[in-house]
């Protein structure tokens, strides 16, 4: 797993749109299996990196946009998934956590080859992520139950572009772990 890091995108979710209550209650289905894998990271010294939406405050601020984002739906899943000290923490103006972001600097200054991308939605933010991260080069790893989309036709189609043009492990978490 040397030269690995996780990516952990859009968790801070205020999820006040179309079908947010849906995407919400699947969310908090894969809070256990990012939870476990961002346990794993810690424990062999890997980075875990939150990418988030600004939220209109365009501040690097997990508290701040954690606070704007709190309701009944996103309250457990952010406290459960609260970065630690050593996270890194980046926001993001578009879909793809590379678009206009620091992303690839820092995974160049850490030595990253290997990306494993966690969270929301898995057929938006996530996908547009995987494209730009193949296009890099970077070898992926998306557990197909460490993300959740709100449309379940949509995220198979999703898995199914990942794992098939953009070559990604999309094994479920259990496997995942099971490898480490």
């Amino acid at each position: 797993m040397k030269q690995t890091a996780l990516l952990i995108i859009d968790i801070i979710n205020d999820f006040q749109f179309k079908h947010g209550s849906i995407l919400a209650e699947k969310t908090t289905k894969i809070v256990p299996n990012i939870k476990a894998i961002k346990e794993v990271m810690h424990k062999k010294g890997l980075p875990v990196i939150y990418i988030n939406d600004h939220y209109n405050l365009w501040q690097a601020d997990y508290d701040k946009i954690m606070d704007k984002c709190t309701n009944k739906w996103s309250d457990p899943i952010m406290k459960a998934l609260y970065p630690s000290g050593d996270d890194f923490f980046l926001i993001k103006p578009k879909h793809s956590a590379f678009f206009g972001t620091a992303l690839h600097t820092l995974l160049s200054q850490l030595h990253v080859k290997k990306l494993i991308l966690t969270g929301l939605a898995g057929n938006i933010c996530v996908l547009f992520t995987a494209n730009d991260a193949y296009m890099r080069e970077f070898e992926l790893v998306i557990p197909s139950d460490a993300i959740a989309s709100a449309d379940d036709d949509d995220h198979m189609y999703a898995l199914r572009m990942m794992e098939n043009v953009l070559k990604a492990d999309v094994s479920p978490t259990e496997k995942f772990l099971s490898q480490q």
